[in-house]
């Protein structure tokens, strides 16, 4: 896979101080989609998540708090147990990140 081309993340975090939770929670919200609290989705090749991933650098701890990337491998497989993300009648479409309504709807597990 060339390194420009587009891939799907999982970047989640565990920000100690709430001033910082704060800056890299709005930092995050301006470049994925939330998930859950703390989980972000993310659509980029591997150079813009470098940089992403220097800019947050600048607004964390780094010996107290925690910054992951994860790529979304494909096929996906999701399974959630809870509300989810979406009520079963809703379908999400986005220009932004045309991935992230597989991502979101995933299988259920009961």
């Amino acid at each position: 896979m060339s390194v420009t081309a587009q891939k799907e993340w999982i970047i989640c975090y565990d920000i100690r101080d709430p001033k910082r939770l704060t800056r890299v929670h709005r930092f995050l919200k301006g470049h994925g989609q939330p998930v859950q609290y703390s989980v972000f989705y993310y659509e980029g090749h591997s150079g813009q998540l470098g940089r992403l991933l220097q800019d947050l650098e600048e607004l964390i701890d780094p010996r107290r708090d925690d910054v992951r990337a994860y790529p979304i491998p494909r096929p996906m497989e999701v399974h959630t147990l809870g509300r989810g993300s979406l009520p079963d009648d809703v379908e999400l479409h986005s220009d932004k990140a045309p991935g992230l309504a597989l991502f979101l709807q995933g299988q259920r597990k009961k």
